[in-house]
């Protein structure tokens, strides 16, 4: 208990330095730049902006308040992390949520520890910080990744090392992006989950995306069935296979076939199949025409 004070209280002593416009903290070759950048320090929130740069765009309203509770009756137990922009002016590097709920509560000052960074390196801090949390939806991380290729020009490999994630995992959440945004959407209210969202990027029409979105939400479907689904629709854009009638054994000349003809008095198809055998078709027109066909058999 007493170190904890011991700690609070070295943090409002630091707090009082940075306020100290003669010892104004630019860079971390100042002076007494080591006993703030890295230490706890209670700031007032009043003091710290919004990072520009942060992925998280969703805030669970109902964990918000839990946390707010949680903050009313314990205290902030993790300090958030800030930049320092100028005198007594700070960006919120992570930690926005605990930041938000301390200001639910009402507390003026919130622990945090201090960078000194640039906008890339805040940006970097920022999104790869909350690319390791929990709690963020899979929409998020990917965002979070799309932004650390578009804005700081990381490879994936690069991010592979950052982030300490396989890279093939990274491939996956960036996937999802490809998805049509209403199902971006569906994956981040939790209707349905990445795996969903895997299955259906495998088909390149986003009308038929949708479509299989729609069933999986009203029939509830499971990823397996979803990845069924997905299978029999590819099967069914696949030319079915022509099959090959094989050519006759031998060939019946028109000559023959007229003899047929001419004999039986009206006109007689002959087929011959690739196995040698075949048949002959004599059609009749009424019962008289095939009595007469008759007694030429009988002959």
């Amino acid at each position: 208990m007493a170190k904890a004070i011991k700690k609070q209280a070295l943090g409002r002593g630091l707090s009082a330095l940075l306020k100290d416009p003669e010892n104004d903290i630019k860079s971390v070759d100042d002076k007494n730049a080591d006993k703030v950048v890295g230490n706890i320090i209670e700031l007032e929130i009043e003091a710290i902006e919004i990072n520009p740069f942060q992925p998280r765009s969703n805030f669970n309203e109902e964990s918000l308040r839990e946390l707010a509770t949680s903050i009313k009756e314990l205290g902030v137990i993790q300090p958030i992390t800030v930049r320092k922009l100028d005198f007594n002016k700070y960006q919120l590097i992570s930690g926005e949520r605990r930041l938000r709920a301390s200001t639910l509560v009402g507390l003026k000052t919130v622990p945090a520890y201090i960078r000194i960074a640039n906008d890339n390196e805040s940006l970097v801090m920022a999104l790869v910080e909350n690319i390791q949390r929990h709690d963020l939806d899979p929409i998020e991380i990917a965002l979070s990744y799309q932004r650390l290729i578009d804005e700081i020009q990381l490879t994936q490999e690069q991010m592979s090392e950052r982030v300490g994630k396989k890279r093939s995992t990274i491939a996956n959440y960036l996937r999802l992006l490809k998805l049509d945004p209403i199902i971006q959407t569906g994956i981040r209210d939790g209707f349905i989950s990445m795996g969903h969202g895997r299955a259906i990027i495998n088909i390149e029409d986003q009308d038929i995306q949708t479509d299989i979105y729609q069933k999986i939400v009203s029939q509830n479907l499971s990823v397996r069935d979803t990845e069924a689904l997905v299978k029999n629709y590819q099967e069914s854009l696949k030319p079915k296979p022509v099959s090959k009638t094989k050519a006759a054994s031998f060939e019946i000349g028109e000559s023959q076939k007229s003899k047929f003809t001419n004999y039986f008095g009206t006109k007689v198809d002959v087929k011959v199949a690739g196995n040698g055998k075949g048949k002959i078709t004599i059609p009749f027109h009424s019962e008289e025409d095939f009595n007469r066909i008759i007694k030429l058999i009988n002959e």
